[in-house]
């Protein structure tokens, strides 16, 4: 008997949980894993959707902004007070752009040379031959900008300049550039205010890498060159790209748009919460998986013990049959089902064991 128990090795009972985990596991899974897949690409395009609606909205803004500075560059770049190259003349026209645009802390006119002619203030003439939107306007260039360490204030400024163009028989010569100055810290609160979430923000790069525009304050005066920026260092040639990226020790998602002014928009957003809708899905499809994996087990258990419970009954008697006992009546043998019928069986070899027994009885005697 005990050489039997040992040759037990999966019996019914674990053969009927392992069966009932995996039917139930295996079709679970793929569910889960499917509706987790699409969940994710759900979310992806939604966050993707997103960030490029949002820097195309403020790539907009950007050249709408840029093309509106243009405009009063190249208005007041044609009055006779600005074309006379008079200091004198000039200084009441720059004042009243200073005035009327208080983004800006500095207007002011250069030679083609880049030797200062008029200001808007009373500081005085500096020498501005070095500046590249100098250099730009001169050699024939409609609209120069860059971000700059300001000669007045020695901050991050950015300077929209455009030409000054000669008398009537030399009108295409440029004689001259006016330019505007403006701080970037003021430049951020007008361009980039939008939130995205409670962690993503914008920020604008000029062509060089150069921060235009940044919404978290205190971070453009700081750091000016992002040319080592992965954002720049991904941007595209037109239009936009979408990218992933590690910075400040997060993973970020972004969106990086060039606009129709040659600028950089960048919209980020930290990557934990633009998938934190994904990862609350993932854990309850592994909450659904592992509470309904606990209810198979116990529905496996206790149908497997109801059924080896009898059968072990049965193994019992059948041995103790062998044995020449009487065990009596079955009670199993009630039983409709195939158990029933195995104790059926058994109760009838246990009376024909015992028939025969006691025919043997009696020949002996």
């Amino acid at each position: 008997m005990s050489s039997d128990k040992q040759g037990v090795r999966f019996g019914i009972f674990g053969k009927i949980l392992v069966t009932m985990l995996i039917v139930a596991a295996v079709p679970l899974g793929v569910v889960w894993y499917l509706d987790y897949l699409l969940i994710r690409d759900g979310l992806e395009q939604s966050i993707d959707q997103q960030l490029d609606n949002t820097s195309v909205q403020l790539a907009t803004e950007v050249d709408q902004w840029v093309r509106m500075n243009q405009k009063v560059l190249q208005q007041n770049a044609a009055l006779g007070d600005i074309t006379s190259m008079d200091p004198e003349r000039q200084k009441p026209v720059l004042r009243s752009i200073l005035n009327e645009y208080d983004w800006s802390y500095l207007v002011f006119t250069t030679d083609n040379r880049g030797i200062n002619i008029g200001r808007s203030d009373d500081k005085p003439p500096a020498d501005y031959s070095d500046r590249a939107y100098v250099k730009a306007v001169v050699r024939g260039e409609p609209l120069a900008k860059q971000v700059v360490i300001g000669k007045t204030t020695g901050l991050p400024a950015v300077i929209l300049a455009t030409p000054i163009k000669g008398a009537q028989s030399v009108r295409d010569s440029v004689t001259g550039v006016i330019a505007m100055a403006m701080h970037i810290e003021e430049l951020s609160e007008r361009i980039t205010n939008t939130a995205i979430g409670n962690t993503g923000f914008a920020f604008i790069l000029d062509e060089s890498g150069k921060v235009v525009a940044h919404q978290q304050k205190g971070s453009a005066p700081a750091t000016t060159d992002f040319s080592k920026h992965p954002a720049y260092l991904q941007r595209p040639d037109s239009g936009s790209t979408l990218i992933s990226y590690s910075t400040d020790g997060k993973d970020v998602v972004a969106a990086v748009r060039r606009s129709a002014s040659g600028w950089y928009v960048v919209t980020q957003q930290d990557s934990a919460e633009a998938y934190a809708p994904l990862k609350k899905a993932q854990w309850r499809g592994i909450m659904v998986l592992v509470l309904t994996l606990a209810i198979v087990s116990l529905v496996a258990y206790s149908f497997s013990q109801g059924l080896s419970r009898p059968i072990k009954g049965l193994t019992a008697i059948a041995d103790e049959l062998s044995r020449g006992g009487n065990p009596g009546k079955i009670a199993e043998a009630q039983r409709g089902d195939e158990i029933g019928q195995l104790a059926a069986a058994i109760d009838r070899m246990g009376a024909s064991i015992r028939l025969a027994m006691e025919r043997l009885r009696k020949k002996r005697a």
